[in-house]
């Protein structure tokens, strides 16, 4: 059982963008993948959740032996793939509690509902563990949010959801030190044996709160390296240049 992204080419329109990216994430792991701007990191995140923008030209990818790339977006969603977006959008006149409860309801054997004072309970629990006031249930979705109030509550959502795999896309971007705390707070709650992680940062920061168990470094749509902790304080050091003539001179 795992997430498997075997020779992965994908692109926009005529410019391909992932070109050739194998990743395996297992059960109980949490990768991070760091690299400059423009090597592929997010295309990579709406790649796997089916994004219509984007084109695979190439390679396959296994959720739990079931071919990924087959699924519509919500079969993806219900097979157990979340996505916390980098910008996460805004959902006029529909409320939190609302979204949540559909979202798991979606989850549930046709007929059968999600039980309103369970839903509840377990909504403000895990609201409290994100310091989130109780009146969010009721806002409409990430609709006048701060940028820190958005990743909270897509971490919300993470919570509520209980993905097989997570992928989190620049959660710590725009974030001060007090909201990635909590925001760190809330993904490290839901580390467990049975759960993935891909995390998607151009910082090592967010990972003196969420320790990865591997490191991967992308540059132009490849994963060139990979390590452990380690790696990503010798690229919060060194930068990316050092990384980038290494490929060129492997290429």
């Amino acid at each position: 059982m795992s997430l498997e992204i075997k020779n992965l080419k994908a692109g926009i329109t005529d410019r391909e963008i992932l070109k050739g990216l194998t990743l395996t994430i297992n059960p109980g792991e949490v990768h991070a993948i760091m690299g400059p701007n423009g090597s592929g990191k997010s295309t990579l995140s709406k790649v796997l959740c089916g994004h219509e923008d984007y084109q695979v030209s190439s390679g396959e990818v296994l959720l739990d032996g079931e071919d990924l790339l087959a699924m519509e977006v919500d079969a993806r969603s219900r097979a157990g793939l979340f996505l916390a977006f980098q910008y996460p959008h805004e959902i006029p006149g529909v409320s939190n509690a609302n979204f949540l409860r559909a979202a798991l309801k979606a989850r549930q054997p046709e007929g059968a509902d999600v039980d309103a004072v369970k839903f509840y309970k377990q909504l403000y629990t895990r609201m409290d563990q994100l310091e989130m006031d109780r009146s969010f249930t009721s806002r409409s979705v990430n609709e006048g949010f701060s940028g820190g109030e958005k990743k909270r509550n897509e971490i919300l959502q993470l919570m509520m959801l209980e993905p097989k795999y997570a992928i989190l896309d620049e959660t710590d971007s725009g974030l001060d030190i007090d909201a990635l705390k909590i925001v760190s707070r809330g993904v490290n709650a839901m580390r467990s044996e049975s759960r993935g992680f891909l995390l998607i940062t151009h910082y090592q920061r967010l990972l003196n709160y969420i320790q990865p168990d591997v490191v991967h470094v992308m540059v132009e749509g490849r994963i060139v390296l990979t390590g452990g902790r380690d790696l990503a304080l010798k690229l919060e050091e060194r930068g990316y240049d050092w990384i980038r003539e290494e490929a060129a001179a492997n290429a």
